[in-house]
């Protein structure tokens, strides 16, 4: 179980408690407490109205949270999507990118990787279509591939895209703008743990971990990084 002392109530005081804390998942993660979507104010959760619409000032913050506050963001936990701040990155990386799966010569995944890497930063429904996944029900299997590569801290997001009404205005829920995580951050600042073992930077994400959720049983937090 995880408290938080003071309800979060815009973007710039959830950067800030990232940056903090070091890592954060958007939504319930499986420990209790611990997520953006449980520690936000009643009024930045999401809500429908009569008409149909709707409004979630935490989804909209996503982009802001990592072009503006530098948090690196993907679906990094137990294929579920969250944050890491800049701090704690290094070693994140240097753990999954040395205990996943290579990618296989000849893979989907490496295919994926290829055009990402040639093209510079796609959105999902782009990057889907140039790897030839154009038919029905295939949505579904491209994300299964790009959210493994996200485990394996292979595809980062870089911000969201917005299509915009005949006003200019923003709507719907935006697209992922994905990229490579030596791309948008540089190659050095990823490796900066590379100094350490896989197995020491897993380690003192635990033990860090194991500070922040008081009480919290060891296999949830490995079930969570």
């Amino acid at each position: 179980m995880y408290t938080h002392a003071n309800r979060i109530g815009t973007c710039a005081e959830l950067i800030t408690f990232v940056q903090q804390i070091g890592f954060l998942p958007l939504l319930q993660s499986g420990i209790a407490g611990f997520s953006a979507e449980e520690i936000v104010d009643d009024d930045c959760r999401y809500v429908t109205f009569p008409d149909g619409g709707w409004d979630w000032p935490l989804w909209k913050w996503k982009g802001a949270c990592i072009t503006e506050g530098g948090l690196i963001y993907g679906k990094f936990f137990a294929h579920k999507a969250g944050f890491i701040s800049p701090d704690w990155w290094p070693d994140f990386y240097n753990y999954h990118r040395a205990t996943r799966p290579a990618l296989i010569e000849g893979s989907i995944e490496e295919a994926i990787m290829d055009i990402l890497e040639a093209n510079g930063p796609m959105i999902t429904r782009e990057l889907r279509k140039a790897c030839g996944f154009t038919g029905s029900n295939m949505r579904s299997r491209f994300d299964s591939f790009v959210t493994r590569l996200q485990m394996d801290c292979r595809i980062v997001t870089a911000d969201f895209i917005y299509p915009r009404d005949k006003r200019g205005n923003e709507y719907g829920w935006g697209w992922s703008l994905l990229t490579t995580p030596e791309s948008l951050y540089g190659r050095e600042r990823c490796e900066a743990a590379s100094h350490r073992t896989p197995e020491e930077s897993r380690a003192r994400i635990i033990a860090h971990l194991s500070e922040v959720l008081v009480g919290a049983s060891l296999k949830s937090l490995e079930r969570l990084i």
